[in-house]
C-alpha cells in the first residue's frame, strides 16, 4: 500500500477567524481567505487524503514552521504526530498539540483540533504534512500548505503576556480602527482624527514585513517586549529603511506633508508597493498613529499618547537647560552645543504587557516611541519602559526609563550670560513644574466628532503630583541613579528676591486675530528699584526649536516701593502671519534684571493659534455598493490668500484614502468639498477628511455613517 497523499487542507478560515476575534481582518474575507489566527487558542483544520485514514497502518505529521531556518529547540518548529486514541492536549500549555476529531472525520477527510502555544512567534508560519506506512520510513510523502498561516498575540488568552482582562479595553486598544491623536497644546488640546485601519489588507502583511525588516531574530519574535522594542526602531527610518522619514523643517514638496496623512494605511501601501522605501514624511503623531495600526494589526494592545511639554534632555542631567546671551537672546544650541530642548508635545505609544524581565509590578502599560530622538544600543529607539518605574523614579529598569523620565519630569533652568561667572553664565531661574504639563489618550468609547469630549487625562499613570512629596522623591530616585544630574542639582538656591514678576498666560488666539504679551510685577522692598525688562515672541516647531523671531521689546524703568507695574506689547496679525510654521505655535519669553539686587527672573509662556471650526456632514445611511456624498467646510479666516491646497478623505470599508489637489481660496472665502464614495462594508463606519495649506494645516474633521 502507497502512503496517503493530501488532495486539499481546509484552514476553516473564517470559521476560526470569529473564534479568534480575527473576522474583521481583510484577508479573511478576500476570495480565497488567509487564515489570522492567535495564539494561546485552538483551530480546526480538514485534511482530505486520496483515500480513507487507516489508523495503525498510516503516519501522519502535521508540521509546522517559523523563519529561515525553523527549529524545535528554539520554539520555531514543531512537528504533530496524528494520534487517534489522544483526546487531550499535552499537560504543558506551551507547546503544540493536535487532536483528531473523530466525530467530525468522514471519508478521506480528517478532522483535526490544533493548538497554538500562548508562547508562539509573531508571523508567518508554514504548515506541511508528511505521510508514510508505518514502518517503511523510505517510502514518504510531503505536501507543503500553499497560503500563508498569520498567528498573532491573543489578549483574549491569560497565558499571553499581551492579556487585557478587560472587554472595554480590549475593544478600544486592540479592535477600534479609528481614533485620535492629542496635539495643540496643554492649555488647548486638540484631537486629530485618525483612521488606524489594523484590519486592511495592507496592515498585517506590511506589519509582518517591518518585522522581518527589524532585524529581530525568528526565536524572539514570540516575546512581545522584544517585539514592541523592533516596532518602535522600524517605524522610523534612521538606522533600517524603516517605515517612515522624520522631517520637521516646514519643506515637503518631494513627498507628502505629515499633516496631509488622515490614516496609515496609506503610509503601508506606499511602503510596500515600493519594497520598503521610507515613506515621505511623518512627525511625532504620525510615527505614533502608524505604531497602533502595526501594533494592533499584530494584536498588541496598543494606544497613542501625548506628554506636553516634554523634555529632549540630551546629556541626561535631568534638566532642560535654555541659554540666554547678554541681550536676552536665546542662544539655540547653548555654550556647549548641547541642544536640550521641550517639545510643546510629543507623542508616544503605550502598550499593554507583562513584564517577565522585570520584578512583579511593572507589567500593564508601557513606553515605547518610534520617533528618532536618542539612540539606544546604537538604535534610534525607545522602550518599552515600564510606567510603574517612571513614576516612581526607578531609572534602573530596562528599558530607557531615565529618557522617558525626563520627558515627563525634567526640571527647565535658565542661565544668562554673565562675565563674572568663572563659567560665563550664571543661573537665573528652575522651573520644577513645567515639563509634563498634562499627558492625554483617548478615552473608552466613542470618537467625539464635534468636540474634545473623548479626552482622557492619565497624567497621574505617569508622574505623582506636582509640587507633592511622591514627585520630588521620585525626581530624587531618579538622580541618584544618574551621576550627571547630581551635578546640577547641587546648584545654589537664588538670591532672597524682594520684586515680584509674573508672565500673563495665553490660553489660545484665534488664527489671525492680534494678542497681547504682558508681564506683572510688585516691588515688594522698601526701596526704589530699577528694573531692566525684555520680552521676545517667536514661531517655533513643535519641538520648541525657533523658527523664527516675531518682536522683541526691551524697556528700563523705575519702580517705587510697593509699586506695581505692568509692560504690555502688541503682536498683530500682519507681524505673526508671515513667520508661522506648522502648528501655528508661539513661544514668548520675558526675562527681568533688578539692577540694584542682581535679582534675575525668566518665565516663558507658549500658546497655539487656533485653526477655523469645521462642518463634516453625510448622509445618515447608505447602502453597500450605493454613491454616498460627504460634504467638508469652514471658512479661511485669513485676510489673506491660501495657497497650495489639497484635501484627504479616507474611510476603513468605505474609501481608501484619496488625496486631491485644490485650488487657491480668497481670503475670508468659505471652503465647500463634497467626496463621493462607494461602501462595501455593512455598520457604522467613519469618514476622516483633512485640508492643508501653505499657510494653513491639519484642518481636519470626522463624522460616522451607517452602512446599510
Amino acid at each position: 500500500m502507497d502512503p496517503l497523499e493530501v488532495s486539499r487542507v481546509d484552514l476553516y478560515c473564517r470559521d476560526n477567524a470569529k473564534a479568534h476575534h480575527t473576522d474583521e481582518y481583510d484577508l479573511v474575507k478576500a476570495e480565497p481567505p488567509t487564515a489570522v489566527l492567535r495564539r494561546g487558542a485552538t483551530f480546526y483544520m480538514a485534511v482530505e487524503f486520496n483515500r480513507p485514514f487507516t489508523p495503525g497502518n498510516d503516519v501522519v505529521r502535521v508540521k509546522f514552521e517559523f523563519g529561515p531556518k525553523p527549529s524545535t529547540i528554539r520554539g520555531t518548529r514543531s512537528v504533530l504526530a496524528l494520534r487517534p486514541r489522544q483526546r487531550h492536549f499535552p499537560d504543558d500549555p506551551n507547546t503544540w498539540g493536535m487532536i483528531l476529531q473523530s466525530n467530525k472525520t468522514q471519508g478521506n477527510t480528517v478532522v483535526v483540533n490544533v493548538r497554538i502555544p500562548p508562547t508562539a512567534q509573531v508571523g508567518i508560519w508554514i504548515c506541511s504534512i508528511q505521510t508514510n506506512i508505518s514502518g517503511q520510513k523510505n517510502n514518504r510523502r510531503d505536501y507543503k500548505f500553499p497560503d500563508d498561516i498569520y498567528i498573532i498575540f491573543n489578549p483574549w488568552c491569560p497565558e499571553d503576556g499581551v492579556y487585557m482582562e478587560s472587554e472595554e479595553e480590549k475593544e478600544e486598544y486592540v479592535l477600534n480602527e479609528t481614533g485620535k491623536i492629542w496635539c495643540g497644546t496643554f492649555k488647548n488640546p486638540t484631537g486629530k482624527h485618525w483612521i488606524f485601519g489594523q484590519f486592511d489588507e495592507v496592515s498585517l502583511p506590511a506589519s509582518v514585513f517591518l518585522l522581518e525588516k527589524s532585524g529581530l531574530a525568528a526565536a524572539e519574535r514570540g516575546s512581545a517586549v522584544h517585539v514592541a522594542r523592533a516596532i518602535s526602531a522600524i517605524i522610523n527610518s534612521k538606522d533600517d529603511d524603516g517605515l517612515l522619514e522624520g522631517k520637521w523643517d516646514g519643506d515637503y514638496s518631494d513627498g507628502i506633508s505629515p499633516h496631509a496623512w488622515t490614516g496609515s494605511t496609506a503610509i503601508l501601501e506606499q511602503y510596500l508597493g515600493t519594497g520598503g522605501a521610507p515613506v515621505k514624511y511623518g512627525q511625532c503623531w504620525v510615527f505614533s498613529a502608524a505604531t497602533v495600526t502595526v501594533c494592533r494589526a499584530l494584536g498588541i494592545p496598543c494606544r497613542s499618547t501625548t506628554n506636553y511639554i516634554s523634555a529632549h534632555d540630551t546629556n541626561r542631567s535631568m534638566t532642560v537647560d535654555k541659554y540666554f546671551d547678554l541681550f536676552g537672546n536665546k542662544i539655540e544650541n547653548g555654550p556647549e552645543g548641547e541642544s536640550d530642548s521641550c517639545w510643546n508635545f510629543h507623542v508616544w505609544n503605550d502598550v499593554w504587557m507583562d513584564r517577565p524581565d522585570l520584578p512583579p509590578g511593572y507589567g500593564g502599560w508601557q513606553i515605547i516611541d518610534a520617533t528618532p530622538q536618542e539612540q539606544s544600543d546604537k538604535v534610534m529607539r525607545c522602550g518599552p519602559a515600564s510606567v510603574a518605574a517612571v513614576k516612581k523614579g526607578e531609572v534602573g529598569y530596562l528599558y530607557d526609563t531615565p529618557f522617558v523620565f525626563s520627558e515627563v519630569n525634567a526640571d527647565v533652568v535658565h542661565f544668562k550670560e554673565d562675565e563674572e561667572s568663572d563659567w560665563g553664565f550664571s543661573r537665573m531661574s528652575i522651573n520644577k513644574y513645567h515639563v509634563g504639563r498634562k499627558i492625554l489618550t483617548k478615552k473608552l468609547g466613542p470618537t467625539d466628532d464635534d468636540g474634545d469630549s473623548d479626552v482622557l487625562d492619565v497624567t497621574h499613570l505617569y508622574k505623582n503630583k506636582e509640587g507633592s512629596e511622591a514627585e520630588r522623591l521620585a525626581v530624587y530616585n531618579a538622580v541618584r541613579g544618574i551621576p550627571r544630574a547630581q551635578e546640577f542639582y547641587k546648584l545654589p538656591d537664588k538670591d532672597k528676591e524682594d520684586v515680584f514678576f509674573d508672565l500673563v498666560d495665553i490660553d489660545s488666539v484665534p488664527l489671525g486675530e492680534s494678542f497681547n504679551v504682558v508681564i506683572k510685577l510688585h516691588n515688594k522692598a522698601n526701596e526704589e528699584r530699577t528694573i531692566k525688562a525684555i520680552l521676545s515672541a517667536s514661531s517655533i516647531y513643535y519641538r520648541g526649536t525657533t523658527a523664527s523671531d516675531i518682536k522683541r521689546a526691551q524697556d528700563v524703568f523705575k519702580v517705587k516701593p510697593g509699586q506695581k507695574n505692568t509692560l504690555s506689547v502688541r503682536v498683530t496679525p500682519e507681524e505673526y502671519l508671515p513667520k508661522l510654521v506648522d502648528h501655528n505655535l508661539i513661544k514668548i519669553y520675558a526675562i527681568a534684571t533688578v539692577e540694584e539686587t542682581k535679582q534675575t527672573w525668566s518665565e516663558e509662556d507658549d500658546f497655539t493659534l487656533l485653526l477655523p471650526k469645521v462642518a463634516i456632514k453625510a448622509q445618515e445611511r447608505c447602502r453597500v455598493g450605493e454613491p454616498c456624498d460627504v460634504t467638508f467646510s469652514f471658512q479661511n479666516p485669513l485676510n489673506v490668500a491660501l495657497t497650495e491646497c489639497s484635501y484627504t478623505v479616507e474611510g476603513p470599508g468605505l474609501h481608501k484614502p484619496k488625496t486631491v489637489k485644490y485650488r487657491d481660496v480668497g481670503a475670508k472665502e468659505a471652503v465647500t468639498v463634497t467626496e463621493s464614495f462607494t461602501a462595501k462594508k455593512t455598520g457604522q463606519r467613519r469618514v476622516v477628511a483633512n485640508f492643508t495649506s501653505k499657510q494653513i494645516q491639519n484642518v481636519n474633521a470626522s463624522t460616522r455613517v451607517e452602512i446599510v
